[in-house]
């Protein structure tokens, strides 16, 4: 799954990514639209990680997402 396709089915993914990062709101989801790098942000700010450990995150769920698409 690409980026184009992740931003495609945002509106689907975005439950999924509710369930695995409940501390992010639905204006952060909305303002991410499928912008990686946004969502690794905010994944800092409300769970207080560090950037690379963000991005680590955010790639799992993206290879998560390939695998099961």
């Amino acid at each position: 799954m690409n980026q184009d396709t992740i931003q495609g089915n945002w509106k689907q993914l975005s439950g999924q990514i509710k369930q695995q990062w409940g501390k992010l709101t639905d204006d952060d989801l909305k303002i991410a639209e499928g912008n990686a790098e946004y969502l690794s942000g905010k994944l800092q700010e409300r769970y207080g990680i560090a950037r690379d450990e963000a991005d680590k995150q955010v790639k799992a769920f993206e290879k998560q997402l390939r695998q099961t698409h």
